[in-house]
């Protein structure tokens, strides 16, 4: 069998993966940072990563099969530089070794679902990721990714990944076309694609969240008051906010900013035109 990483459908998607990593940190850092991938063969040791090697190992499994999983090691000068931009970026200028790590692990997360996302759209089903934990491997695998990250003059150590065969066969299966859509080729795509016929249509996790009922509201302004001054609060009183008239309101979502738009009138109610979605930063800020 060919490396995955030799792989013609393969390489498209682990492209597309190194560049969601540099979208990911750029939204949570504010900078853009420069990611490049290699494909490496060889032990872990032969990559780098010895028993004296002072990584971060992280496993995340895949609803699509039990035996779907990837394996990312990183380096904690790596994790440690990124989830110290991302916190500063937040506002954050000191944090603990837990939140700093915590971050890491977040970004990790936004990083692996990018690559469900990626192979949902290849397979023609949903991928969606499951729980995933701190712990490497149980045997060490043969082919990895290096991805390398650079913020400006600052070079990071690379970032190893690995996939287990079932999740590789995925990777390097026949992608998805509109000719398997309209079923004409529908029986050819499953027997080609191997592991990717077990793909469920629909996610179960996703189907428990649906009817949740979160508060939505709606933030004109906000401004501080001495008691006394809410105390001679009568009809007719103007309390003047923080925001201008011609600035966007901010949507609240379970008290958490979502998103910034614009107040309008439908059918004699007021509604919000939503002109902007808010970064993690200003997430992050919302629940200070």
């Amino acid at each position: 069998m060919s490396p995955i990483y030799d792989n013609e459908n393969a390489r498209p998607l682990l492209d597309g993966w190194a560049e969601n990593l540099a979208q990911v940190l750029e939204s949570t850092t504010d900078q853009r940072p420069e990611v490049r991938w290699r494909a490496v063969t060889g032990t872990e040791a032969e990559v780098g990563i010895t028993p004296d090697a002072d990584v971060l190992w992280w496993e995340q499994k895949f609803q699509c099969s039990a035996d779907a999983k990837a394996w990312v090691a990183t380096p904690r000068q790596t994790w440690e530089h990124a989830s110290t931009l991302t916190l500063k970026a937040a506002g954050l200028e000191t944090s603990s070794p837990d939140e700093i790590k915590n971050t890491w692990i977040e970004i990790l997360g936004q990083w692996l679902s990018a690559l469900a996302r990626s192979l949902s759209s290849h397979l023609g089903s949903e991928v969606t990721c499951q729980a995933g934990a701190e712990v490497g491997p149980a045997e060490s695998p043969r082919e990895w990714v290096l991805v390398s990250v650079g913020f400006g003059e600052v070079e990071l150590p690379a970032v190893a990944a690995a996939f287990s065969p079932a999740l590789a066969a995925l990777l390097t299966a026949p992608v998805f076309s509109a000719d398997d859509a309209a079923g004409t080729t529908g029986q050819e795509h499953e027997q080609h694609s191997g592991e990717a016929s077990q793909v469920p249509e629909v996610s179960r996790t996703m189907d428990l969240l649906l009817d949740v009922e979160l508060p939505v509201s709606i933030s004109f302004g906000k401004t501080q008051l001495p008691l006394k001054d809410v105390l001679r609060l009568t009809t007719g009183s103007i309390v003047e906010l923080n925001r201008g008239v011609s600035e966007p309101v901010e949507i609240l979502v379970n008290h958490c900013l979502i998103a910034r738009g614009e107040v309008v009138v439908v059918e004699g109610n007021y509604g919000v035109r939503i002109q902007q979605i808010a970064s993690r930063q200003d997430r992050l800020r919302s629940l200070r």
